[in-house]
């Protein structure tokens, strides 16, 4: 592969993960570059308004990134805006639409937080984790077959419709996922909320279900 657009590609993801911005120093130094290489690539991706440098001279991410981002599961998006808006706000808690990516990765393509809640969790869209970890990926490998040695927490979903994890993506925080059905293959989305505490759970579970099948009829 590419090494120049490896290391263009590390520079965006490492500034998604420090919003505060950071020195083309400090860019060098993690991505494994000397300084002048670091300031070439900056400098590329700032012509392309990929980044930019903030008031503090520090290097930040740059708005063209939101026109390259907009068309990514746009439709899915698109429809599943509405829904996750409403279970947010029944719930009182902080829903989160993700998507299956490549093998053994999930990725959180939206996260939508409840208005007025005294106390919610809060993560950012784009963050991932295994598919083995966590309630989303967990309510994907429920919907396939039964596998030898699989978790006990898959085969509960299974039967019940919907995945229950607590403390596996964020500390102390308990997921309640459903894969959101489809018929053209093996389903690779689901919807979950995050919440502090297990009262209610099954309850919760029939409700983000019921949300993910809605959203499963509208995709068609």
């Amino acid at each position: 592969m590419s090494k120049t657009l490896h290391h263009g590609l590390l520079i965006l993801r490492l500034l998604s993960e420090h919003p505060g911005g950071l020195t083309v120093a400090d860019i060098a130094e993690r991505i494994g570059v000397h300084r002048t290489v670091a300031h070439r690539l900056v400098r590329t991706l700032e012509a392309h308004q990929l980044c930019r440098r903030d008031h503090h001279r520090r290097i930040v991410l740059g708005t063209g990134l939101v026109t390259l981002a907009e068309p990514v599961e746009q439709d899915l998006r698109t429809l599943a805006r509405p829904l996750l808006d409403e279970l947010a706000e029944a719930t009182r808690a902080t829903v989160h639409l993700m998507v299956r990516e490549g093998a053994g990765d999930m990725r959180a393509l939206m996260v939508v937080e409840p208005r007025g809640a005294r106390v919610h969790v809060s993560f950012r869209p784009g963050q991932t984790h295994s598919i083995e970890q966590g309630s989303a990926g967990l309510a994907l490998l429920a919907v396939g077959p039964p596998r030898d040695g699989e978790r006990p927490e898959v085969t509960e979903a299974r039967t019940q419709g919907f995945a229950v994890t607590e403390g596996e993506v964020i500390p102390a925080v308990i997921g309640v996922s459903a894969a959101v059905p489809t018929h053209r293959g093996d389903p690779t989305t689901s919807i979950g909320v995050s919440v502090f505490e297990r009262a209610g759970v099954e309850e919760l579970g029939r409700t983000v279900a019921a949300t993910a099948a809605r959203l499963g009829e509208l995709l068609g």
